[in-house]
Order: structure tokens, then C-alpha cells, then sequence
């Protein structure tokens, strides 16, 4: 897995969180820039590591609840390649009632260069119901706290 660094961004109820990846070898394809399903494992890493190190992981396992990604709509920019750092910012777009969204945005780290951007659909999926759940309540508020405003 590549090196992983974070850090948090916070304004008021501005919450964007970064995730910093060295792109490697073994990211490229053929052409030499990273292949482009390996953006997609790049930002869930970014996901995880939001979630992670806001501690909300544990509410959620607790909870009985998994955030189930449901689509993804992703636009590529700029090739990154071998050796490249890459800063993920990842924060809540929107909140609906049974969905929703969050806003990635990858870019050469310390430079306003944008590689990709990506708009990430979840829903919450409750495992014993078997079905995604309504997001109100104590769930909702969770969600809100980290919306990007």
C-alpha cells in the first residue's frame, strides 16, 4: 500500500480532510502515469482514513452500520506519474434523506494542479435489516458535522 500521511482542515463547519499518497511503480500502466482504477483505490483509502481519524468508525461498527458506496462519477485531469505526491482532499458534499455525497479532489501535493476530482455517492447500510437506512437522528447529526461549508 503506499505511504499514507493526513492531516484535518477545519473552519468553523468547514471539514475537509487530506490524505497524502506517493505514487509508486506499481500505479502505472503501460503509458506510465497511473492507471486510472487505481484512482478509485486511491480515494477510498482517502475515505477510510477520513472516517478513521475522525473516530467515527467505532459509532458506526457499534451501530450495526456500513457506509455502502452506490456510484461514483469521477473526471481525470492530469496524469500523475511515478514519484508524484498526491494530496486527497475529502469532505460531505450533501446529506439527503437516504443518501449521501461526498467531494474528493486529488491534486499534486503543495500545488493547486488538479489530477481528479470525484463525487462519491454512500448510502448507510444497516446489516440486520439488510437495507439501507433513512439518515435522520442521532446518524444524520453525525453526518452533518462533517459537511463541507
Amino acid at each position: 500500500m503506499p505511504r499514507i500521511e493526513t492531516q484535518h482542515h477545519t473552519e468553523g463547519k468547514h471539514m475537509t480532510h487530506e490524505t497524502n499518497i506517493k505514487v509508486r511503480g506499481y500505479h502505472l500502466d503501460l503509458y506510465g502515469h497511473v492507471n486510472n482504477a487505481r484512482y478509485l483505490e486511491f480515494l477510498e483509502e482517502a475515505r477510510w482514513t477520513f472516517f478513521e481519524e475522525r473516530g467515527d468508525l467505532p459509532w458506526f461498527l457499534q451501530s450495526g452500520l456500513a457506509l455502502v458506496v452506490v456510484n461514483i462519477n469521477i473526471d481525470y485531469r492530469y496524469p500523475a506519474t511515478m514519484g508524484d505526491a498526491l494530496a486527497i482532499a475529502t469532505s460531505v458534499k450533501s446529506i439527503g434523506s437516504r443518501s449521501a455525497v461526498m467531494h474528493q479532489r486529488v491534486t499534486l501535493a503543495g500545488t493547486d494542479k488538479v489530477v481528479a476530482e470525484a463525487d462519491v455517492t454512500f448510502v448507510v447500510f444497516d446489516a440486520k435489516q439488510n437495507k439501507a437506512v433513512t439518515l435522520e437522528g442521532q446518524l444524520k447529526e453525525l453526518l452533518q458535522s462533517m459537511l463541507d461549508q
